[in-house]
């Protein structure tokens, strides 16, 4: 579900995300950013795992955000999750918010 909040485009993403289900996030990212959004907020408190697969997705969906000029960041990231992103200093790349109105907070939303 995405939800227009704001100035901040806000996804809810939910379910696994490793590598059988890769396929379908990497189109509704694809899809969420050619809104055109400016600010992308992935709400992933609803996430119950996710592997390598899934952070490359998150890692590439920054990439094609920035490749447009926009700043998509997460929020409500799962305590697992977290520990991935500490663990492969992907938090250093991928911006972290606990919570969706944080994020609205920084970006006007």
């Amino acid at each position: 579900m995405t939800i227009v909040s704001g100035r901040c485009l806000v996804a809810r993403v939910s379910g696994e995300m490793d590598y059988q289900s890769t396929p379908w996030f990497r189109a509704r990212f694809k899809e969420l950013i050619a809104r055109g959004g400016r600010f992308l907020v992935l709400d992933l408190a609803e996430v119950s795992f996710c592997d390598s697969a899934g952070l490359n997705e998150l890692l590439g969906a920054r990439r094609q955000a920035d490749a447009i000029g926009a700043v998509l960041v997460l929020a409500c990231v799962p305590a697992p999750l977290r520990r991935t992103l500490q663990m492969t200093g992907a938090d250093h790349v991928l911006r972290v918010f606990d919570t969706v109105a944080d994020a609205q907070a920084v970006f006007g939303g």
